[in-house]
């Protein structure tokens, strides 16, 4: 059959799915839940809304970003049920190395990796990348979700209260707590002297 005749729901090919965006999708999942199985839940009901909605695909953009736009409701979803079986875990700290890593409105520093070629640019990128994800998986589960939804989801706050029903101090306290705790494991493993990256372990 002519690609150009078939309509969007005809070029759908569910059985396809795993073989071709499988491991693009759980990675993508794992980096924001931290964890193999729920990542793996939340690729399968991926799947499976897909294929009872598959009618609703216009076509338009590309049949992996249209299963990525499902799977990023499905995290939404996970970390939201997630969140009312978790408590942010509660600590104090006179010192707030956060401010390395992260502005005032608590995005990343554009100077947050030392200044390199663009090829090592790249390469400490991916690397520091690396360290943070590490890091993630030491934070208490309500502080990694909604700097998951915030930061790397880019979730408006509204909205992330709204999906975890939390108050915008609580969302707050949270934020800040897990760019606490990202800071100082991040530091910890990365820099050495504020310079350079350590690479010694």
């Amino acid at each position: 059959m002519d690609q150009s005749s078939t309509t969007p729901l005809q070029r759908i090919d569910p059985e396809q799915w795993v073989d071709q965006y499988g491991d693009y999708l759980y990675r993508y999942a794992y980096s924001r839940l931290r964890d193999s199985n729920s990542a793996e839940e939340v690729v399968q009901e991926t799947f499976l809304a897909g294929i009872r909605f598959r009618e609703q695909y216009s076509g338009q953009g590309s049949e992996r970003g249209w299963l990525l736009g499902i799977l990023k409701r499905k995290i939404v979803d996970f970390v939201r049920l997630r969140s009312k079986h978790a408590r942010a875990a509660s600590y104090e700290d006179e010192n707030d190395p956060s401010a390395q890593l992260f502005d005032e409105k608590g995005n990343w520093r554009q100077n947050a990796i030392p200044s390199f070629n663009a090829a090592e640019q790249r390469v400490l990128a991916g690397e520091l990348w690396e360290v943070v994800q590490g890091c993630m998986e030491h934070l208490p589960s309500g502080q990694a979700d909604v700097f998951v939804l915030s930061v790397m989801e880019e979730m408006d706050s509204n909205d992330i209260c709204r999906e975890l029903e939390i108050t915008s101090a609580n969302l707050w306290t949270r934020l800040h707590r897990a760019r606490l705790g990202l800071a100082k494991c991040v530091g910890a493993r990365w820099f050495t002297d504020g310079e350079r990256p350590n690479h010694a372990h």
